[in-house]
């Protein structure tokens, strides 16, 4: 919990370093995750990132029924859920039209987010809202992956290279690679694992005899 915990944190400082460092045109840019526009797109991670609050001040379910990998599961990527997600992005962007508003939205989502976390007793459960009952460190770990690998896709939208903390990057790999190393013949680093998996990346030919001959696997969204 405690690295989990030190992941969000880094991610989400590091994220709000770089949007109070944006100009107003960078909010229209359009993004690796059509047919969001910068500006939607921070509307999502905003949203995601302080999810917690609200699940931390309702009831505890009785028991876990899912972990940080089950949660990405089918369920959260039918076509349904994907307008919702769509939608809903482009309605809560409109209320914060401009650089000093998102940036502050973000702050104080996810700063209060982790003022939840931190009061929260130990073994703590909450219920997400595709009503998956999980202990907390689980979901937060999830948050990790929202704001990591969709700030992958911010920095290719704002033509900057990547800022993934080392300690995001570390929780995000090993969910991914279900905490296991990736083959000695890949030679990957965890950022290079974290875009390769996601297909931020493309894998090369090479890469792909490697994951045919040793069989590795890695955690699929939506899988």
């Amino acid at each position: 919990m405690d690295t989990v915990r030190a992941a969000f944190r880094d991610e989400c400082a590091r994220l709000e370093e770089v949007l109070r460092g944006l100009d107003a045109a960078d909010l229209d840019r359009p993004t690796p995750c059509p047919p969001w526009a910068v500006r939607d797109l921070l509307a999502h991670v905003r949203t995601g990132a302080g999810r917690l609050v609200g699940m931390l001040a309702a009831p505890a379910p009785e028991r876990a029924e899912v972990d940080s990998a089950g949660y990405f599961g089918a369920a959260k990527f039918t076509p349904e859920v994907d307008r919702d997600r769509i939608d809903g992005a482009r309605r809560e962007a409109r209320e914060l039209p401009g650089v000093p508003e998102v940036a502050e939205g973000f702050a104080r989502a996810w700063r209060a987010a982790d003022a939840a976390v931190a009061a929260a007793p130990p073994g703590r459960l909450v219920r997400t809202r595709h009503d998956d009952a999980m202990a907390l460190g689980e979901f937060l770990r999830t948050r990790v992956v929202e704001v990591a690998v969709h700030g992958l896709d911010l920095a290719d939208a704002l033509d900057r290279r990547p800022w993934l903390t080392p300690t995001a990057a570390a929780v995000v790999a090993d969910l991914l690679a279900h905490g296991r190393p990736a083959p000695d013949g890949l030679g990957w680093d965890a950022l290079t694992l974290v875009r390769k998996a996601t297909g931020r990346e493309p894998l090369t030919g090479a890469e792909r005899a490697v994951l045919d001959r040793t069989g590795w696997h890695w955690l699929s969204f939506g899988g």
